[in-house]
């Protein structure tokens, strides 16, 4: 089984997420309680797995995937994560993020399953570990990355290159 570290103490995921071949389609809620798929979307998609948009650290990556997409058209960037929907949309609001999509995994957990972020142990059990997936036009898988220390921000130069490359 794979795993990941929080604060340097392996956690467990459930398993090996997926790095290339088709993106597993999954249910997401929105902001208004509504709920859409990943199919649903088209263009370049990049897909932003955090455990909870209440911490130092997935705030920061989401400004930080807010201001690096939002001058990307035929981009849709999803951070996806179980908290509430309207808890999401008021991190956004008061944090002026604009350029990135609530997708919250509470209701039907199909995110954390198929892409196997999902922590099974440690006291994340239940949350997203930190990952970012990078989907084509075609909804096929250009870039994948787990990070290893829950509690550090992905390699977002690797992100944009991988995005760059599809537009």
């Amino acid at each position: 089984m794979a795993s990941v570290t929080l604060g340097g103490n392996p956690a467990s995921i459930k398993g090996d997420i997926p790095t290339s071949g088709p993106a597993p389609d999954f249910t997401f809620v929105k902001d208004d309680m509504s709920s859409k798929k990943l199919s649903d979307l088209s263009g370049v998609k990049v897909l932003i797995a955090v455990p909870s948009l209440d911490t130092s650290v997935c705030a920061a990556e989401t400004h930080q995937f807010n201001k690096q997409l939002g001058g990307k058209s035929g981009v849709t960037g999803l951070v996806i994560s179980k908290d509430l929907p309207f808890a999401m949309k008021r991190f956004c609001e008061t944090s002026g993020i604009e350029n990135i999509v609530n997708a919250s995994d509470f209701r039907h957990g199909e995110f954390g399953e198929k892409y196997k972020t999902e922590i099974t142990d440690g006291p994340f059990e239940g949350l997203s570990a930190r990952a970012v997936f990078v989907v084509d036009q075609n909804n096929e898988i250009a870039y994948a990355e787990l990070v290893p220390e829950v509690g550090e921000e992905p390699n977002y130069d690797k992100v944009m290159e991988a995005v760059d490359k599809l537009l």
